[in-house]
């Protein structure tokens, strides 16, 4: 008796391997990389990125984005990631806090205005500050204190002054 056979395994097939067809589904790219997703296309992007790609610096903030704490650039804006299904975003182009440092290693410059600044608390607002920083600093290259006032993140550590000097620091050193 063949051993196969004796553990209770199925006999060896001999016909050819038919591989299953590719899975429709949502294509993007995030942080550089291209991600299909196959699961159900009102999955919030959050949940993609925190649950399926393990990618945790995108944090939860509440239900409905309150707080900036979810915020990611999608084409190059800051959005809200609990509120951004995945059927919305075929084709796009998302940067995660993640992916914001150069492929080299060296740090956004508002990254290293953070650092500088101190504008690190307790860091789980950080991931929001800088991608909402990043929007502002894309649309307007030199921003008032208001302009940093009227982003929609909070910082319940008492930070946002230091986080409004590395802004300020990091559109000088753009310029």
């Amino acid at each position: 008796m063949p051993l196969a056979q004796a553990q209770g395994l199925p006999p060896a097939t001999t016909g050819d391997i038919t591989p299953e067809p590719v899975r429709e589904g949502i294509d993007l790219t995030i942080n550089g990389e291209r991600f299909r997703h196959t699961g159900d296309p009102l999955m919030p992007l959050l949940w993609y990125l925190r649950d399926v790609l393990r990618l945790t610096g995108t944090k939860v903030g509440g239900a409905h984005g309150e707080g900036g704490y979810d915020l990611v650039l999608v084409g190059g804006k800051a959005v809200s990631a609990i509120k951004r299904p995945m059927a919305e975003l075929a084709g796009a182009r998302v940067v995660t806090v993640e992916g914001l440092a150069s492929a080299d290693g060296s740090l956004h410059p508002l990254q290293q205005a953070f650092i500088d600044e101190d504008a690190i608390g307790c860091g789980y607002c950080t991931a929001g500050w800088l991608i909402a920083g990043i929007d502002l600093l894309t649309r307007k290259p030199k921003p008032s204190d208001d302009d940093i006032d009227k982003l929609p993140n909070r910082c319940r550590c008492g930070c946002q002054t230091r986080v409004r000097r590395a802004i300020k620091r990091a559109a000088g050193a753009s310029a």
